[in-house]
C-alpha cells in the first residue's frame, strides 16, 4: 500500500488507455451534455469542432476511469479528492482518439485539521493518440497517512 509518507514530490507517471467509441459520445451527451455538436454529425458539421466531439465532462470522466484504475494497480491509500484548482480542456476529443495520462506530483503537506491524511497536488495531461494534449487539470488528492502520530512537519 502506498501511503501518504511514500509520495515523493516530483515524481512524474504516464499510464491508462481509453478509446472513444462513437455510441458512448452520443450516449453520455443525450444523458448529460445534450448540445448539437456531441449529438449530431450534421450538427457538428456547422461548428468549430467540424464533427461529432465528446463533451468536456465526458473527457473527465474518462480521465476518472483511467485515475481510479491506475490507484488500483497502484494499491494507494486514497480517500478521495476535495477537487480541483484548474481544469482546461485544450483540444476536442472525438470518436476513434485513444486518451492516455501524465501526471506531475509538485506538491504535498499533511493536513493540520486531520493528521491521518495528507494532501497532494497534481498536474494532470491527457493526451490522444497523437501527443496532442486534450485536457490539462491541476487535481487535488487527499491520500491516508501511515502513521498519524508522526508529528506533522512545516
Amino acid at each position: 500500500m502506498q501511503y501518504f509518507e511514500d509520495y515523493v514530490v516530483g515524481t512524474k507517471s504516464s499510464f491508462g488507455r481509453y478509446e472513444v467509441t462513437r455510441e458512448e459520445v452520443i450516449e453520455f451527451a443525450s444523458k448529460y451534455d445534450p448540445q448539437p455538436f456531441h449529438l449530431s454529425d450534421e450538427a457538428a458539421a456547422k461548428t468549430y469542432f467540424g464533427r461529432l466531439s465528446a463533451s468536456g465532462w465526458h473527457t473527465c470522466a474518462m480521465l476518472m476511469r483511467m485515475l481510479v484504475e491506475n490507484m488500483k494497480d497502484q494499491k494507494t491509500a486514497s480517500l478521495g479528492s476535495p477537487g480541483l484548482e484548474s481544469l482546461q480542456w485544450k483540444k476536442p476529443v472525438y470518436p476513434g482518439d485513444v486518451l492516455r495520462v501524465e501526471t506531475e506530483l509538485f506538491e504535498k503537506r499533511r493536513s493540520k485539521s486531520r493528521p491521518e491524511m495528507g494532501i497532494t497536488k497534481n498536474r494532470v495531461q491527457v493526451f490522444n493518440q497523437n501527443d496532442e494534449l486534450v485536457l490539462e487539470s491541476v487535481n487535488l488528492g487527499l491520500v491516508g497517512v501511515r502513521d498519524p502520530s508522526a508529528p506533522i512537519e512545516d
